[in-house]
C-alpha cells in the first residue's frame, strides 16, 4: 500500500537505528530503539507539524532509549505528509507492521496533538495487539470513532493553558470512546514542556504497567 520503491537503515547507537523507506508519496522515517524483535514495542506519532522528539522536551527520544536498555523497544514515526490524517495513519500502521514481522506482540501507542488521532485510529486497527493508548493534547478531529476502541486502557494528558487545543478535546475523545482518564496540568501550554518531568513518570509508569498486564492476559 505505501508503494515502496527502496528501504535503507543505519544505526546511530547499539540500541537505536533510523529506518528510511522510500516512496512516491515521500519519505517515511522510522526511529527505532531496541531490539528489532522485541515483544513490547511504543508507537510514538507526531503531531500535523511532524518530528520525532514528542511533548514535553525530548519525551520520545527519553522514553524510546529507557525501553531500549530494558529489552523492549520504540518506534517514532516520522510521517511522509504530516497533517494528512489518513496518509499519517498509514505510516503508523506500517511501522507496527513491520515491528509484527519482527517479533512485537503488543504496542502501547503514544500520539501528541493531531498525533492523539492518528494513535486512537492506529490502536482500533491493532486493537488485539494494543495494551494502551496515551494521548497528549490530543485534538478531537479524527477521534469519532474512539469506541472502537473498546476496553483498551486510555489516558489522555491535557494542559490546561492549551493555546491550540484546550483540555475539552481530550475530555471529547474520553466521551466518544465511552471510556478512559483525562489528567489535566495547570500552567501547561500545548507541547506540555512546564510538565515535561511529571509527563515523562506518568507516561514511563503506564506504558510499563499496561504491557506487563497485556502479557499476563496473552
Amino acid at each position: 500500500m505505501l508503494g515502496v520503491l527502496a528501504k535503507a537503515d543505519g544505526e546511530f547507537t547499539e540500541t537505536s537505528r533510523l529506518v528510511e523507506i522510500y516512496t512516491m508519496e515521500g519519505l517515511l522515517q522510522i526511529m527505532w530503539h531496541g531490539a528489532p524483535g522485541a515483544t513490547d514495542v511504543a508507537l510514538m506519532c507526531g503531531g500535523a507539524m511532524g518530528g520525532m522528539l514528542g511533548p514535553g522536551r525530548s519525551l520520545y527520544l527519553e522514553l524510546g532509549l529507557e525501553l531500549a536498555a530494558e529489552g523492549r523497544a520504540a518506534m517514532a514515526v516520522g510521517y511522509r505528509k504530516p497533517g494528512d490524517l489518513p496518509r499519517c495513519l498509514l505510516d503508523t500502521c506500517a511501522a507496527a507492521d513491520l515491528a509484527l514481522r519482527n517479533g512485537a506482540e503488543r504496542f502501547v501507542i503514544l500520539g501528541h496533538s493531531f498525533g492523539g488521532a492518528v494513535a486512537i485510529q492506529a490502536a482500533s486497527t491493532f486493537t488485539a495487539h494494543t495494551a494502551g493508548v496515551i494521548t497528549y493534547a490530543t485534538q478531537s478531529a479524527g477521534c469519532e470513532e474512539a469506541a472502537r476502541l473498546g476496553t483498551t486502557p486510555l489516558l489522555l494528558l491535557h494542559g490546561e493553558r492549551d493555546s491550540i487545543l484546550g483540555p475539552e478535546n481530550s475530555m471529547m475523545v474520553q466521551t466518544l470512546a465511552g471510556t478512559g482518564e483525562v489528567r489535566t496540568f495547570p500552567e501547561t501550554d500545548h507541547l506540555m514542556a512546564e510538565a515535561a518531568e511529571e509527563i515523562a513518570q506518568i507516561t514511563g509508569t503506564w506504558v510499563r504497567e499496561k504491557f506487563a498486564t497485556h502479557a499476563a492476559r496473552a
